[in-house]
């Protein structure tokens, strides 16, 4: 069979990939904190039809001679830049301008390892006064504690600062303090494994969450309230990229048919 029918093969499957990468892209272009991804490819293997040979006495030295056997999917990565910020006016709406990320756990008090890290700040207290994700999961504030407010009832203009402070008003006009957002940076933020639910977990080459509040030194930004990030995705870019795939599947598409086309003369030169 010809080698390059199977390399036609290889680069349907990359950019069918990559149509993949683009349509959950473009699927999530109003997820508020979707961070965008992009598919890059890589030569497969190579034949070698002749080594190379060094020069000698005489003769000059020879390069070697290759045949590619197709492109394969090198990585997905990851775009963690700054998505834009909508304002929403809900007080537990919440964004932050930085790199860091809100922590959340299904534990009241969650070890190492049972945290969940998110951009999406749509949250609500429950019927406990506790702040919870739309999912359930709680928020986890300062000491790995979940952000809780006593005689949630009693509070209203609940507001959240730049440092992450979440503050409410009592009736009787006095103001409490509910809770210090947490923000969590990594070392490889694109090393974080996505797991749903606008939800990321740490792996082992994202390194081990550092856990401060915002406003610090590590670049993990500032929270504010009544706003929400929306999603990173840059449509034109998309769509760009939505015809590169369509076009280079085509192109290995009329690979394979183009090698058919050669195996059914050679079949023919016996008639």
């Amino acid at each position: 069979m010809l080698r390059s029918m199977f390399a036609g093969v290889s680069g349907l499957r990359s950019h069918q990939t990559m149509m993949d990468t683009v349509g959950n892209n473009i699927s999530n272009i109003n997820t508020h904190g979707y961070k965008s991804s992009r598919t890059t490819f890589q030569d497969a293997l190579y034949q070698t039809i002749r080594g190379a040979t060094g020069a000698e006495d005489g003769q000059g030295g020879v390069n070697p001679t290759q045949v590619g056997l197709g492109a394969r999917v090198a990585s997905i990565d990851q775009n963690f830049s700054q998505g834009g910020l909508q304002t929403t006016n809900r007080a537990t709406d919440m964004a932050i301008d930085g790199e860091g990320f809100f922590i959340v756990s299904d534990e009241t008090n969650p070890a190492p390892g049972q945290m969940m890290f998110t951009r999406n700040g749509s949250f609500s207290f429950d019927e406990q006064g506790r702040l919870v994700t739309g999912n359930g999961q709680f928020v986890i504030g300062e000491g790995n504690a979940v952000i809780e407010a006593d005689n949630i009832s009693e509070l209203s203009d609940i507001s959240v600062g730049n440092d992450g402070l979440i503050t409410g008003r009592m009736t009787d006009g006095t103001e409490q303090d509910i809770g210090t957002l947490a923000l969590a940076t990594f070392n490889n933020a694109n090393g974080l494994t996505r797991v749903g639910n606008s939800m990321f977990a740490e792996s082992v080459n994202s390194g081990e969450p550092n856990i401060s509040g915002p406003g610090g030194d590590n670049g993990s930004g500032v929270t504010q309230g009544g706003v929400l990030e929306m999603s990173n995705v840059d449509l034109a870019e998309e769509f760009t990229n939505l015809i590169m795939a369509q076009r280079g599947f085509q192109a290995n598409s009329r690979t394979i048919t183009t090698s058919d086309e050669m195996l059914q003369e050679l079949v023919n030169l016996k008639r």
